[in-house]
């Protein structure tokens, strides 16, 4: 294709030698041609760097970090790295179908304001479950895949506008950071992409999602599905998402929202269902009630420090605080599916 704009794939890895090279092999077989990949490791001791050193040399860029900076940080080093009119992003854990970089491209390119385009997700080892299909957001913060764990049965195969993307794989314009600024490093990383995504819709983008740009993607690899670390930051970033973007009458009934997912949340870890009753399985309940005090009391220290970027991101916010609440309420989930299936 003679007019494809240019493409930045990047590849975050940490301890994943062999799911590396299953993403990397993915994107050699990319029907998409202007595309050059960036890989990204947090200080490997797998062998990785020496796999990406014997099989992709020349094909995959490295930036070498001595040790784990996070998600955040090694996305933006690798978008300041890059000069390309596109930014994909894959998870190493992700394999991507052959037509994934041409669907999305394609997507972005039919207006000037879709700034995000969202994959299909499904899971590595059951190809007919989806694992998200763009997102939905819930009145506290925390946010979930959208048709997560349903079978795959072409109920979301319609094109269609999305909150944000998933950051396991998505394609961004680069004049999305240029307008609204990088991935925000203190998340380190969950909700990254969420609070990027809502950002980039208060600066008046849109977001679409691609039921052709399809991605295999083995769940939560790197921390585990309901590690107490992952739990750690999903539930801390949630509360400074909302500080730094929910508009405030949603803001101040935070508290009210999030109670609520609690209780709802424990009766699940009681009964053993949803995403609390798989950690009470796996650990404990009181291990659970630990982990989320301690998140949100790590949360409250630096409320006045996102209060700051509140400030910056309200002043270059281009929709009202109305269509933001219209977005809100249009994406939401609710508190059964998000806390008990």
């Amino acid at each position: 294709m003679e007019n494809e704009k240019s493409v930045t794939v990047i590849v975050v890895n940490w301890n994943s030698r062999d799911l590396l090279r299953e993403c990397l092999f993915s994107l050699r077989r990319q029907t998409y041609r202007n595309f050059h990949v960036i890989v990204v490791d947090n200080g490997s001791i797998d062998g990785s760097l020496e796999m990406l050193e014997n099989e992709f040399a020349g094909f995959a860029y490295l930036i070498k970090n001595s040790r784990n900076h996070g998600f955040c940080r090694a996305v933006n080093q690798a978008i300041l790295a890059s000069r390309s009119d596109y930014v994909a992003l894959l998870n190493n854990d992700a394999e991507a179908q052959p037509t994934w970089l041409e669907e999305m491209a394609a997507v972005v390119e039919r207006a000037e304001d879709i700034g995000m385009c969202a994959s299909k997700i499904l899971k590595h080892d059951q190809p007919d479950v989806i694992d998200k299909v763009g997102h939905l957001i819930y009145l506290d913060g925390q946010n979930r895949g959208r048709g997560t764990g349903q079978a795959d049965r072409g109920q979301f195969d319609q094109e269609e506008e999305t909150l944000f993307p998933d950051g396991c794989a998505a394609l961004y314009r680069r004049a999305v950071f240029d307008a609204v600024g990088l991935f925000d490093e203190d998340f380190f990383a969950y909700g990254d992409d969420a609070e990027l995504g809502l950002r980039a819709r208060l600066g008046g983008w849109r977001a679409i999602y691609s039921p052709r740009a399809v991605v295999y993607h083995r769940h939560s690899q790197t921390l585990g599905a309901y590690s107490p670390e992952k739990i750690f930051y999903v539930e801390r970033n949630r509360v400074w998402l909302a500080v730094k973007l929910f508009p405030l009458p949603i803001l101040l009934l935070n508290p009210y929202y999030a109670g609520l997912r609690f209780v709802v949340g424990m009766m699940g870890s009681v009964l053993r269902k949803g995403p609390a009753g798989s950690f009470a399985r796996e650990y404990s309940i009181l291990r659970l009630i630990w982990t989320l005090l301690r998140a949100n009391l790590s949360a409250l220290v630096r409320v006045p420090r996102m209060w700051k970027k509140r400030v910056e991101v309200k002043r270059r916010q281009k929709i009202s605080n109305d269509e933001l609440r219209r977005l809100l309420f249009q994406f939401r989930i609710g508190l059964k599916e998000l806390a008990l299936e």
